[in-house]
């Protein structure tokens, strides 16, 4: 099992439209994919779950998120193993470690989103389990048990849940921010991929995400080293490999409009044509997967998915369906079928692109 994150310090990059439609294509290739959403935003979930489905998972858990212990206290043996037995959030089955009580014996079971792909949904109040988690960071250093627990909830998480349910990646969702959560979360997955836009917001993005691995790494390495064995093997063996970036959201020119070997405006071609440099530049090397330089440099899949999708993104998450599978729905809106079935060709290409960047992930992967 291979833990990996899409991360970039960026917001709006459409982090979450590449990893809901990456971990489709994943699912398509027969890979046994979980996406956890750690996002206090819940980008991925409402991208992935009607609303009335969230509710229904978030309300009943309302007494337990404010007092765990308590809520818990409220309920025979019984009965709260019947309600944890039921799908949940996150926060959900990080939260008694947030309160500093008993862990769950065994972790609520995730939601099915079709054929080998699988969700643990997020949550708006992981906030708090963020701070809890910049609470007690320094006191990781001295070996202190809750603290531990903490720093290692989510990969223990990941881990657990791969043991039970046989999954081959799990797939992380994270915020934008260089917050304590994202450091734990990025410090201790496998891999982390960038997605990039062609924009100097981008640039300055993937510079502060080098800037904030390098200190990470050092961290990392002193609690390996002030730690005692038995203490030292709730971390990861080795800190996160960068699997590579791709180019995405580029906007792509038609016919004699194209100026440049990719086919996109100028001024995204300027900035698309630095990024590979910016990258090399902004991430340690030793962070660096065992995958090729040359290779490193190209956006994974060989630049399948560098082109903006206009408005197919905002389709897909209105029906919670990766945007290939659009067309040849039964539950879309009269208006909206016009549309995507008068553009089933465009649709439908899209399952091309991301299966190849798929393909590449999992290849890559390999080297970490």
């Amino acid at each position: 099992m291979k833990i990996l994150t899409v991360f970039n310090n960026k917001g709006g990059v459409g982090k979450t439209t590449l990893t809901y439609h990456m971990a489709h294509a994943l699912a398509e290739k027969g890979v046994r994919v979980l996406m956890i959403d750690l996002d206090p935003q819940c980008n991925l979930t409402v991208y992935a779950l009607e609303e009335e489905v969230i509710e229904k998972i978030w309300l009943p858990e309302d007494d337990f998120i404010e007092d765990f212990k308590a809520a818990r206290g409220e309920m025979s043996e019984k009965k709260f193993n019947k309600f944890s037995s039921q799908q949940r959030s996150v926060h959900f089955a990080l939260k008694p470690i947030e309160d500093g009580t008993e862990e769950l014996r065994e972790l609520p079971p995730p939601l099915n989103i079709t054929d080998n792909l699988d969700l643990v949904p997020g949550r708006l109040t992981l906030h708090t389990f963020e701070s809890k988690v910049a609470e007690r960071f320094s006191s990781v250093y001295s070996g202190d048990p809750l603290s531990i627990r903490t720093a290692t909830a989510v990969r223990a998480m990941a881990e657990s849940y791969a043991d039970d349910y046989n999954y081959d990646i799990v797939v992380l969702d994270t915020s934008p921010s260089l917050g304590a959560l994202n450091r734990n979360v990025l410090s201790q997955a496998d891999a982390f991929i960038i997605p990039g836009n062609p924009d100097l917001f981008s640039v300055y993005g993937i510079r502060n995400i080098g800037a904030a691995l390098g200190q990470w790494k050092k961290q990392y390495d002193s609690i390996f080293t002030l730690l005692s064995d038995a203490k030292r093997h709730k971390f990861s063996k080795q800190f996160v490999k960068f699997l590579g970036f791709t180019l995405y959201n580029a906007r792509r020119l038609q016919g004699s409009k194209s100026t440049n070997e990719m086919g996109i405006a100028t001024a995204h071609y300027n900035y698309a044509k630095k990024l590979p440099d910016v990258v090399f530049s902004a991430i340690p090397s030793d962070l660096m997967a065992g995958v090729d330089k040359a290779r490193l440099k190209v956006s994974i899949g060989d630049e399948a998915v560098i082109y903006g999708h206009n408005t197919l993104p905002s389709m897909a998450q209105k029906y919670h369906l990766p945007m290939w599978l659009l067309p040849s729905s039964n539950d879309l809106e009269p208006d909206d079928a016009r549309t995507i079935r008068g553009n089933k060709r465009i649709y439908e290409a899209t399952q091309g692109a991301y299966a190849k960047f798929a393909a590449d992930v999992i290849d890559r992967l390999k080297a970490v």
